[in-house]
């Protein structure tokens, strides 16, 4: 089972130097932190980074004990990319360690993440004399194309 969203945010607290042990963090911090978290995962989301993160519709849907269900590969780039997040609104200055980790694993995320866009050819294009009849039903021109299959909380799959 994958980290929960409040060890998330605690472990990006300890990430900017403000450990559980040390500070008494307020709720109100903890649900502040939730919200970035969550506006964090939202961009990355729309980027094309999908972890599986579940974003609530709205911020009072927000729960910290909520599991996270992110693959344990992107724990450390979520962790430090909150922590950069968190540390302005703190008066914390991050590490060069954890600058370092926080754009590597996020880069890490990005490059996996990135797919090259398949081309089909175009309705007007002719097929050419090595296209075979029984497949374009005597139609000189490619067949229709399709949309490409989407996957993911923004579309829906689709299967022929």
């Amino acid at each position: 089972m994958g980290y929960s969203k409040q060890q998330f945010v605690t472990a990006a607290f300890e990430e900017i130097g403000m450990a559980a042990y040390v500070f008494d963090l307020a709720p109100q911090d903890l649900q502040s932190a939730l919200r970035r978290l969550d506006a964090m995962m939202a961009e990355w989301n729309a980027k094309g980074i999908r972890l599986a993160y579940p974003i609530p519709g709205s911020p009072q849907d927000a729960s910290l004990t909520e599991p996270s269900e992110v693959p344990d590969s992107a724990n450390e780039a979520i962790i430090t990319n909150l922590a950069m997040r968190l540390s302005p609104s703190f008066g914390k200055i991050p590490s060069p360690m954890t600058l370092a980790v926080a754009k590597t694993g996020y880069n890490t995320l990005l490059s996996r993440a990135a797919m090259p866009a398949q081309q089909q050819l175009p309705r007007n294009m002719p097929v050419g004399a090595g296209w075979k009849t029984w497949r374009s039903y005597g139609d000189p021109y490619m067949p229709v194309p399709v949309d490409p299959v989407q996957a993911g909380p923004d579309g829906n799959l689709e299967l022929y």
